[in-house]
């Protein structure tokens, strides 16, 4: 691929992350109204996330399936096309009920971009900068989170919109995506990458997604996006409630923590380029991260609490996801990239689905919305702590039968 289609490959790949988080980041900012317009509790309120994760996780490892048998590029783009779909009537629904439903269905939409998009970008990207470029098309996720809280408040508490307003805005932008996506991006095939031939060699399966190494991966993604998705959905209600924020405030003082991570992901991601043993470079965001999660609720000081949002968006979520990708692409056979990429965000978004839902429950349980915080730093720790067991492995795709195929 050459140089020129790579960057618009990577453009278009970060264009549709931000899309994407913009969409999942609206509701942050307006929970509190949207809890008095339909008379909802804070349990009721983390399932307006929970349902569209759930759907998101159901569909991540079919998709990889299925991208790798069908093509990774014709399912990447029939599930943008169920997103635009999705994000448009999530604009238009009234009631708490139907609202659930087209978010599912914005889910299952969104589900079968990452494993696709990683899949493709790892295959035609080199490994000399896979860290960087994986970085550089996450800063779309973080550029979207910012793009989905600030719209929000701006939309709902300065221009006096409809809260839901700002979904539709999302809608032909995604459709257009897609369809440019579908002519532009070619992907490569990992049969072209056979050279060798080795009758005595293992044949690729999806048992090989479930080593040592990619176990404990799948560990330290679930506890990380927890805590970052914990986060995002009760910041802004957070700071409303506790820190005595005006709610039109509350999504620029969030989208903080996206800004900061876009030269922390990449800082990182280039770091992560430059070393063969990732391990104490992601014990070491865990536990930074996890630091940052304690002492955002904890300091008194409003000025203490705004560094702490942005120490954890330098090195938290955002910040490890480049270097993790990475590796689970040094880890994973390329015929299975896919599938293995699936089985690594569906093991995130599993805590996805859970964080809105508990910590709402925990904030009702206690009394505060500072225990979800707590809950979030513990989980992070342990995730850095199940890293440390992880091994040093030879390149999986040496020598490796795939089918009739062989790869070395």
């Amino acid at each position: 691929m050459s140089k020129g289609r790579l960057i618009l490959m990577v453009c278009l790949f970060t264009l549709g992350w931000t899309l994407m988080y913009a969409d999942r980041n609206i509701l942050g900012p307006v929970l509190g109204t949207v809890g008095t317009e339909w008379g909802l509790n804070k349990s009721q309120l983390g399932l307006l996330s929970t349902v569209f994760f759930a759907g998101y996780a159901a569909l991540q490892i079919p998709s990889g399936i299925i991208a790798d048998k069908f093509g990774r590029v014709k399912v990447l783009v029939i599930g943008m096309l169920v997103f635009g779909v999705g994000v448009f009537f999530s604009g238009i629904v009234g009631g708490f009920t139907a609202f659930l439903v087209v978010r599912l269905i914005t889910g299952i939409g969104e589900a079968t971009y990452y494993g696709t998009q990683y899949a493709i970008s790892s295959s035609v990207i080199p490994t000399k900068i896979r860290g960087l470029s994986s970085a550089i098309i996450n800063s779309g996720m973080a550029l979207g989170v910012a793009l989905g809280l600030m719209s929000s408040s701006y939309f709902t508490y300065t221009a006096g919109k409809q809260w839901q307003f700002p979904f539709t805005l999302l809608a032909i932008p995604a459709i257009v995506l897609a369809i440019v996506i579908g002519f532009v991006v070619k992907d490569k095939s990992p049969d072209t990458d056979s050279t060798t031939v080795d009758p005595n060699a293992p044949k690729a399966s999806v048992k090989m997604l479930f080593s040592r190494n990619h176990i404990l991966t799948y560990v330290v993604i679930f506890c990380s996006l927890y805590g970052f998705f914990g986060m995002l959905t009760w910041l802004p209600l957070y700071l409303q409630q506790v820190r005595g924020l005006a709610a039109s405030q509350t999504g620029f003082i969030a989208s903080l923590v996206p800004l900061a991570s876009i030269p922390g992901a990449i800082f990182f991601g280039y770091i992560s380029d430059k070393m063969k043993d990732k391990k104490k470079l992601v014990i070491s965001l865990a536990f930074a991260a996890a630091i940052c999660q304690v002492m955002i609720p904890y300091v008194g000081n409003y000025s203490l609490m705004i560094v702490g949002l942005v120490l954890y968006g330098l090195i938290g979520k955002l910040a490890l996801d480049p270097v993790l990708i990475s590796y689970v692409g040094s880890i994973t056979p390329k015929v299975v990239y896919a599938k293995g990429f699936a089985f690594f965000n569906f093991a995130g978004v599993l805590s996805s689905v859970f964080a809105p839902t508990v910590n709402g429950w925990l904030a009702e349980v206690t009394g505060t919305l500072t225990s979800g915080f707590y809950l979030s730093a513990i989980l992070i720790i342990l995730g850095g702590i199940s890293f440390s067991f992880t091994t040093k492995i030879d390149d999986p795709n040496a020598t490796l039968i795939t089918g009739d195929t062989k790869v070395a």
